[in-house]
């Protein structure tokens, strides 16, 4: 992982973290931990899943249209920053 991918990555989370109103859980998260679901540390819920897709659309422009791609992409930090990665527009 390269410096660029480590501040593309603290940006991504500081900007998620604030579009759904959450503080960053103590300890820190990794960037593999899940956001959803009952090992998450955030208990984001399917309404926390729109204001991100709509967040990552207004920012990165970057539409999830698909609910089955947005799933696989909300996963975590990790999961988001690739998927962004391979989605942005040229």
């Amino acid at each position: 992982m390269n410096d660029y991918d480590i501040a593309f990555r603290a940006e991504l989370k500081a900007y998620i973290l604030a579009s759904v109103d959450k503080v960053e859980p103590a300890g820190g998260l990794r960037d593999d931990e899940p956001w959803f679901g009952p090992e998450s540390r955030l208990d984001l819920d399917s309404l926390d899943a729109l204001q991100i897709s709509m967040a990552i659309q207004k920012k990165y422009r970057v539409r999830m249209p698909d609910s089955k791609d947005t799933r696989r992409a909300l996963v975590s930090l990790l999961t988001l920053a690739d998927y962004l990665r391979s989605h942005q527009p040229a």
